[in-house]
């Protein structure tokens, strides 16, 4: 048997469902054709006759999947630095947003900015993922509040897929906020991000239809009427569920049959139970938790206790979690959610995966799965989370090539 790669000598953390923790393997072995893994596993099991164009003896270096950020808004114009000084200095939210900050500043930044700008402005934060291992990432749109941004803002992703070598997956968040000429008609205005999804569908720019459901976002009935158009479209759904206030997002994303429900803050029982029931991963966010100085903890216990698959992302945006490191975002949910080591690192390759629906591609090392690989100077998984503001990354693969 001849395949194009090999890498030997080498210790695995194959994320398989069928092995018990994270699927540790100390003398393994993958082999690579064609940018799919056709073996993964012990070396003493490889195919008789395995032999390749290319070997890599990996040195006893451990090899995770390709890291996977589920979830992130890494496309606009502008940044919030500057209120972020103010908000230092004592300046409140509500203050700023009156001065015209908040996210109506980066919406009016987004709106000015070309795709040229926005794909120059993302490029350095996907560079920083992408040398932390990441090899498969989502972007959002959300910034523009009307067609011709919303829909620049996602071609501006998808051009982020071609320029470098990454999996981009894409999400239409419309409904994220209310654009100022709305004038607070939120039931006029989800029409019109009802009028968006056709023309957006029909161009291809979206993979999935996303919705903030929140007291400070859209109601219960209003991310429905969102959710209904996208499954007229059949486009997958997530939601932004229940971060600020219990409105049942979470439930309303598992009647949908949504991909994931994210943040989770203030999500009750019921909506836990009905996400098992859905197939809903839970994709919680320790960046933003962290950084608008959250104190109502995602209901960890409730997950793991019904089973809910639990995904962890940056959230990387500009007002909440201004945060381009999957490897801190690790250790933040350790540290602030106490997710053990396996949970956060099954939580950025495995579930993340299944999150963006992309589980038959992504996540593990099995064959027929592409040959995403992140290679580690580590002495054990648990230093991926232990570590802070080190990257012990030593290579990434993406589908089969270094």
């Amino acid at each position: 048997m001849i395949v194009d790669h090999v890498w030997h000598h080498c210790r695995l953390a194959t994320l398989s469902p069928k092995s018990p923790g994270l699927g540790l393997i100390e003398d393994g072995l993958i082999a690579e054709t064609g940018g799919k893994i056709v073996y993964a596993g012990p070396a003493k099991d490889a195919p008789t006759g395995l032999d390749a164009m290319q070997r890599t003896d990996c040195a006893g270096r451990w090899i995770t999947p390709g890291l996977v950020d589920c979830h992130t808004h890494l496309v606009y114009g502008g940044d919030r630095a500057e209120e972020f000084q103010l908000r230092l200095a004592g300046v409140s939210y509500e203050e700023l947003s009156k001065r015209g900050g908040g996210i109506a500043s980066t919406v009016k930044a987004t709106r000015l900015a070309t795709e040229d700008q926005l794909v120059a402005s993302a490029l350095p934060r996907l560079d920083a993922l992408i040398a932390e291992g990441v090899t498969t990432i989502e972007i959002k749109s959300g910034y523009g509040l009307d067609l011709a941004t919303e829909s620049r803002q996602l071609r501006a992703a998808r051009r982020l897929g071609r320029e470098r070598r990454i999996d981009v997956h894409t999400s239409f968040l419309g409904a994220h906020a209310m654009p100022p000429e709305a004038k607070g008609d939120t039931s006029a205005y989800i029409d019109t991000v009802c009028a968006m999804l056709p023309p957006i569908a029909a161009e291809g720019l979206a993979d999935s239809v996303d919705a903030f459901c929140d007291n400070i976002g859209f109601s219960h009935e209003e991310t429905t009427r969102v959710f209904e158009a996208a499954k007229k479209l059949m486009l997958p759904m997530r939601l932004h569920a229940d971060q600020l206030a219990n409105l049942h997002g979470a439930a309303l994303a598992a009647k949908y049959g949504a991909l994931s429900a994210d943040h989770l803050e203030r999500t009750d029982e019921a909506g836990i139970v009905a996400m098992k029931a859905a197939g809903t991963v839970a994709v919680i966010l320790p960046g933003a938790y962290y950084f608008i100085r959250e104190t109502q903890l995602p209901p960890i216990d409730a997950m793991r206790r019904h089973g809910v698959p639990i995904a962890i992302s940056t959230d990387c945006n500009p007002g909440s979690s201004p945060l381009t490191s999957l490897l801190l975002t690790m250790n933040m949910g350790a540290t602030l959610f106490r997710l053990t080591v396996d949970e956060c690192i099954a939580g950025t390759t495995r579930e993340a995966a299944k999150a963006l629906g992309m589980w038959d591609r992504k996540g593990s090392l099995e064959a027929g799965k592409d040959c995403d690989l992140a290679i580690w100077d580590i002495e054990r998984p648990a230093e991926l989370v232990y570590r802070i503001g080190f990257n012990p990354l030593h290579s990434r693969v993406f589908q089969g090539t270094a």
